[in-house]
């Protein structure tokens, strides 16, 4: 609920502060006194784009704040919660503020905000029905909503919304895949070149050193063979060889030691000197004997390092990683081949969860049909007292792809005109129209509708008479359910309010001004006098007035309408 407007420098309003209450609260005056502007001024907390035209002449800014209640919204508190701004107890505080030079702010609750932020949340506490611009009910999206809110059962709507994404996330997975199946399939031979080459080769992580050694020794076998062939002759094989001399020694020291016994403990160090040469030799003489020197398996060798090197320069740059490189090929490879398997078990599915979105949508498509057709009747019972005698509505339900709000569009059809076939509301109403059959769409989905504060501008163009009378008491009906802020010229409308206020522009200052008080008692009286169109000092005028207010009060209002009376314009 709207608790309370402020208006700082907007047009002719230098500052302005209107608390509203529950119910009906009509704002009536002459025209230009600046009645348009207090309703502008609140459609920039419902988003509408900020002009520096509306700063007042010689102010630096304009401001526009609104108090909200939005205790009875639980969505509210949600969504600010989701952006971190407080919302204690309920009390919501959108502010505006246009600077002259050309900037816009916004703010929720003190906290810096957009005003596209700011908007979103004014449009979930106001709806605002005047200019074609702001009315909701030209919205086609609007449309479907109001009849759902009449019909539609809202547990149904959630369903068929989650399996239209569960359907749209199991699209995306396979577009993912398939993507991703088309990119491996491309590399797929290359890959699995990869993978045969790599494979092929046999690689051992330590092989490249045992090669290179071994290459090594073939590329030097005859030198090899020359010197551990001396080493075999000089240390064992030949007639005094370093192990024969070594002999003769031992045999020299044991006489030695037989003569004097504190020298025994050399002949240990000299009988492994003898035995750990007689062994030199004969290794190296039997090294000597297995040395190869095969050209052939030096070139086989020369090939192998060859082909490592290769390999280390396409996916290297050690072995280590052309080994990872040829495993990951291979990975990549079968992965095209489990992707086939995921495919599959993605379509089924996926064909699982459309065929249970298409079954939502048909049963949503049945309850929007029953209700458009009771909504249909309820209109057409209800336009004829709201001055459209000749009205027709039919909600046009066509059928389209489905979507997450089910498988048709919702579109009102209206004719105002006898003889005129019925069309798209946005091209067939004119704005009093248009706001009429808001308030006929809003008394018949009061209970259901989810914004608490109605506000209707030129709700009475066009019409009088018994026909205002009509449209006041929908006014009034809808204002039990809801809050309602009427901008009105007619008497019969002013008389059922619950607060009446008075918009008058005066001079201050040498510049005008706007300012608004709430009407009680006599003053109330003079205004709902001249807005019956007499002389509102007259007794006629004054009694007239009064007799109005006394049967809206009553409920018999209509027996003191003036019947057929054009509507009386400043």
């Amino acid at each position: 609920m709207l608790m309370e407007l402020r208006i700082e420098n907007v047009a002719v309003i230098e500052r302005l502060s209107l608390r509203l209450e529950p119910g009906l609260n009509v704002l009536t005056g002459e025209t230009g006194a600046g009645k348009s502007i207090v309703v502008g001024a609140l459609s920039l907390l419902l988003g509408e784009r900020a002009s520096t035209d509306v700063v007042r002449a010689g102010a630096a800014r304009a401001v526009v704040e609104g108090v909200f209640d939005s205790a009875s919204s639980p969505q509210i508190s949600t969504l600010l919660s989701e952006r971190g701004v407080d919302a204690a107890d309920g009390l919501v505080i959108l502010r505006r503020e246009i600077v002259a030079e050309g900037r816009s702010r916004a703010w929720i609750n003190g906290a810096a905000s957009t005003a596209g932020f700011v908007g979103a949340v004014g449009r979930l506490l106001v709806d605002l029905h005047g200019q074609h611009e702001h009315q909701s009910l030209l919205l086609a999206a609007e449309q479907r909503v109001i009849l759902d809110a009449y019909g539609a059962d809202p547990e149904l709507l959630q369903s068929t919304r989650a399996a239209h994404e569960h359907v749209r996330d199991l699209d995306a997975r396979l577009a993912a895949l398939d993507a991703a199946r088309r990119d491996v399939a491309q590399r797929a031979a290359l890959l699995r070149v990869q993978a045969e080459e790599i494979e092929k080769a046999r690689l051992v992580e330590d092989e490249e050193a045992a090669l290179e050694a071994e290459a090594h020794r073939l590329a030097h076998a005859e030198e090899i063979t020359r010197l551990a062939g001396t080493l075999h002759q000089q240390l064992y094989g030949a007639e005094h060889a370093v192990a024969a001399r070594l002999a003769e020694l031992r045999r020299t020291l044991d006489q030695l030691v037989r003569l004097d016994a504190s020298l025994g403990e050399w002949s240990k160090p000299l009988e492994d000197a003898f035995y750990a040469t007689e062994e030199l030799g004969r290794a190296m003489g039997d090294y000597a004997s297995r040395v190869e020197t095969d050209p052939g398996r030096l070139d086989a060798i020369r090939g192998r390092q060859d082909l490592l090197f290769r390999l280390r320069a396409r996916y290297g740059p050690a072995i280590a990683d052309v080994i990872a490189a040829g495993r990951s090929a291979r990975a990549e490879l079968a992965r095209l081949d489990e992707a086939g398997h995921e495919h599959r078990d993605l379509e089924a599915q996926r064909t699982a969860r459309q065929g249970e979105h298409v079954r939502l949508c048909a049963m949503l498509t049945a309850r929007r049909t029953a209700a458009a057709q009771r909504l249909d009747r309820e209109m057409l019972a209800v336009l004829p007292g709201l001055g459209m005698p000749d009205a027709q509505f039919h909600t046009v339900l066509t059928a389209a792809e489905p979507g997450p709000a089910g498988a048709e569009t919702v579109e009102f059809h209206v004719s105002v005109n006898a003889g005129f076939e019925a069309g798209p509301i946005a091209r067939i109403a004119s704005g009093g129209e248009l706001a009429r059959l808001m308030l006929a769409l809003k008394a018949t989905l009061a209970r259901q509708d989810r914004v608490p504060t109605l506000v209707f501008d030129e709700i009475d163009a066009g019409i009088g008479g018994r026909a205002a009378q009509h449209v006041a008491l929908r006014l009034r009906d809808v204002s039990r359910h809801h809050q309602v802020v009427v901008v009105t010229h007619l008497a019969q409308i002013a008389a059922h309010a619950d607060h009446h206020f008075h918009v008058e522009k005066t001079e201050r200052g040498g510049m005008a001004a706007t300012f608004v008080q709430e009407l009680h008692d006599e003053a109330r009286t003079r205004e709902i006098a001249r807005l019956l169109g007499g002389d509102p000092a007259s007794r006629v005028s004054l009694d007239h007035a009064r007799e109005l207010i006394r049967l809206s009060a009553t409920g018999n209002a209509a027996a003191a309408a003036p019947s057929g009376q054009p509507p009386a314009r400043q």
